[in-house]
């Protein structure tokens, strides 16, 4: 099983009918992304997708940060989920490229309990970025 992550804490993975980017023509809103897969492929859908879950094998692995950053700039402005052994350190990174949720396996949930998760959900505010710009 897995745990929803939100800026407001766990949650419950609701039950989604995902499909492949292999079987993106029979999509019913919602897509699984592998780290190897090409963003781009995804451009003719991405106004009928509500919601794009996008793999971490591994948190050493930032490809999906990448992809997520290039869907966002190709204009997509459904539901992006992380998913995988993201940790919470990373949390503030996966909402600065545009991912919405992350979804991580309960042993995960287990020994990073919530309050890490939330003490890092005010992403903004520690931005050093838009310090910088200001």
């Amino acid at each position: 099983m897995s745990t929803l992550v939100t800026d407001a804490g766990f949650a419950p993975v609701p039950a989604t009918d995902f499909v492949t980017l292999a079987e993106i023509a029979a999509h019913k809103g919602a897509v699984d992304l592998a780290h190897t897969d090409d963003p781009e492929t995804l451009a003719p859908y991405l106004p009928a997708l509500t919601l794009i879950r996008v793999a971490f094998p591994a948190f050493s692995d930032g490809r999906a940060f990448t992809i997520a950053r290039r869907l966002r700039a190709l204009g997509y402005t459904g539901t992006l989920r992380a998913n995988g052994p993201v940790i919470a350190d990373q949390y503030p990174m996966a909402r600065r490229v545009g991912f919405d949720q992350v979804e991580i396996p309960d042993a995960m949930a287990e020994r990073q309990p919530e309050a890490q998760w939330t003490a890092r959900a005010d992403w903004k505010a520690h931005d050093y970025q838009s310090r910088l710009r200001a």
